[in-house]
């Protein structure tokens, strides 16, 4: 028995084309990699790990992924096409319907085996290269996209850092309150004991500490609370133990600080506004390609076939042509398209100059709010050594038997609102900061 095989020539092709058909995009399918939190956190750690953990940035960098897809399909069109055949076929033919002069009657049933191999390339198509360029700006518009929601996202992160650093400082503080007002109120007693005093110099002390307590308790669920919100952003477990190492004092800025060059740093740098142009240009290159396509085409295919009644008897023929297609009306469909495009070039380029603007006041905003900031720590600081003085200056006054309790209350109220008010200064500060280098794109460049 013969074993019947294919011609190696044909054989050789058919096997690059399967190799080529099951090699997959690998580059396309990346695994997730979970970047873990570190036991002692600072706030850039934060930033950056709100950009890559936050649910939000890996949506995004997913449809990045699908619109640089779309970008290989467009590709496609000016890539070759190869495909490959094979059948066997049993028949019989009538020679009747040919026509041929004294040639009559069916034929016996017979055989035939057909390999061929079909393929096609373009060599010119207008129309093709400026859809594949749209595609690519468009994908370079979702990666800026990514981006822009990594910044949001680590922003977020930021501020939450801040709020723990906040909610902390301020245990520290009612707790220093709470130490002070136990020892107004054992001064108080003592006082009472003495008889300098009158009875109700000790309530007064009584309420003031109960009221510190409560503050305290307070500020630990509000301490607890933000440590929860800030390991949500990082979607981390509510569990994991996490030591912040960072403090309230702010940090150096190291971006133009003057309006003017703000503005146009921010122009230069934020990704929202590189997207929204890349966007403009993928309409532009749209609206261009449906005018490309009236003009020629230029392309070549053919194919290569072995046929016979047996694989030992396979002969080969091919056929190679040179095609011009000539695009001459189509029913006024393409004007209308342009049309349609046109239309929405102009609503691009409107959404463009907008956020332009948008960006102009998010940076001079920004800078308004860090100069504030800035000020509201320094004199928040007075304000609390004003206060301790005033603080210190009421216990001497208690302890020598001229003032009453009012004076110690009132002055401990007036620490408590003063370091409080420093506290949101420097939250404020560390905002201002965190919303300065977003506003002008950069937050991943933050010291």
């Amino acid at each position: 028995m013969n074993v019947m095989r294919p011609s190696p020539l044909l054989s050789t092709a058919l096997t690059a084309l399967l190799a080529l058909a099951a090699a997959a995009p690998v580059g396309a399918q990346r695994p997730d990699t979970a970047t873990a939190i570190p036991a002692r956190l600072t706030l850039l750690d934060a930033i950056r790990l709100g950009r890559r953990r936050g649910v939000s940035e890996t949506l995004a960098e997913l449809n990045v992924r699908i619109v640089n897809a779309r970008l290989r399909e467009r590709r496609a069109d000016l890539l070759p096409t190869i495909a490959g055949s094979a059948d066997v076929s049993r028949r019989t033919l009538n020679f009747d319907e040919f026509g041929f002069p004294g040639i009559s009657g069916v034929t016996d049933p017979f055989t035939v085996i057909a390999l061929q191999l079909r393929g096609s390339q373009t060599l010119f198509d207008a129309a093709a290269l400026a859809r594949m360029k749209s595609g690519r700006d468009t994908a370079n518009a979702s990666t800026l996209d990514a981006r822009a929601v990594g910044d949001a996202a680590g922003a977020a992160a930021g501020l939450a850092y801040l709020r723990v650093l906040s909610a902390e400082e301020t245990v520290r503080a009612r707790e220093a309150d709470s130490t002070i007002a136990s020892s107004l109120l054992d001064q108080a007693r003592q006082l009472v004991t003495a008889g300098v005093s009158a009875a109700i110099d000790a309530t007064r002390s009584e309420v003031g500490f109960a009221s510190v307590r409560t503050q305290l308790e307070v500020a630990r669920n509000t301490r607890d609370r933000a440590r929860l919100d800030l390991l949500r952003l990082l979607d981390a477990p509510a569990d994991t133990p996490v030591e912040l190492t960072d403090s309230l004092l702010g940090g150096v800025v190291s971006i133009p600080t003057d309006p003017a060059e703000a503005v146009q740093f921010a122009r230069a740098h934020r990704p929202e506004l590189a997207a929204e142009h890349a966007r403009t240009q993928a309409a532009e290159r749209a609206l261009r390609a449906i005018g490309l396509e009236a003009l020629p085409s230029v392309g070549v295919n053919g194919y290569y076939q072995e046929t016979g009644p047996t694989f030992g008897t396979l002969s080969g023929n091919y056929l190679v042509q040179l095609a011009i297609n000539i695009p001459i009306l189509d029913g006024f469909r393409r004007q209308a398209r342009s049309s349609e495009q046109r239309a929405r070039v102009d609503a691009q380029r409107l959404r463009e100059r907008d956020l332009g603007n948008g960006i102009e006041t998010d940076a001079r905003q920004a800078i308004l709010d860090l100069a504030s900031a800035r000020q509201q720590v320094e004199l928040a600081g007075t304000r609390v050594r004003l206060a301790e003085q005033e603080l210190s200056q009421a216990r001497e006054r208690f302890k020598a038997g001229v003032a009453g309790s009012v004076e110690t209350t009132n002055a401990q109220s007036s620490v408590i609102a003063a370091r409080d008010a420093l506290i949101q200064a420097h939250v404020a500060y560390g905002t201002a900061r965190i919303a300065t280098y977003r506003a002008l794109g950069v937050l991943s460049e933050m010291r």
